[in-house]
């Protein structure tokens, strides 16, 4: 898929080289790979936004590193998911390692959909997807905010 940071591009293949079930083993595995937050977001709810369209409590926050021309900033975000739910955590995840560091530009220039190429339609509902979506597009609204 274009436009793919480097990392994410790397899991989006991991997840199509796979079948249906593998897919979903996957990414719970990827669930255990998220890691734990700073001390500055100790409380996640006053600190971090929630995204609400996701069925278990997730919250993020996106830091964007200053001195660089806006668009070639480092982008750095940051998820709360509880460990009772490891489909949000495997997500929040995906996000994690695909655009952790990334530039701004290369964060902003990810497809909305891009979600759709891990295959995952066939492993979780389409409830869960649109919480993913949503975890995007609040990523990409605080890096606007940010770079603004």
């Amino acid at each position: 898929m274009a436009d793919l940071p480097p990392r994410l591009a790397e899991l989006v293949e991991d997840f199509s080289a796979v079948g249906p079930k593998d897919r979903l083993q996957l990414l719970l595995e990827l669930s255990q790979e998220l890691p734990d937050l700073p001390e500055r977001y100790a409380d996640a709810a006053d600190s971090m936004e929630q995204v609400h369209e996701c069925q278990s409590p997730l919250f993020l926050a996106v830091e964007v590193e200053d001195g660089a021309a806006a668009p070639d900033r480092p982008v750095h975000l940051f998820f709360s998911a509880p460990p009772e739910a490891p489909t949000t955590r495997g997500f929040a995840s995906i996000m994690h390692t695909g655009l952790d560091g990334e530039s701004a530009a290369d964060v902003l220039a990810v497809p909305d959909d891009f979600y759709v190429a891990l295959g995952l339609g066939q492993a979780v509902s389409p409830l869960r997807l649109r919480g993913m979506a949503a975890m995007l597009a609040r990523i990409k609204n605080q890096v606007r905010a940010r770079t603004a």
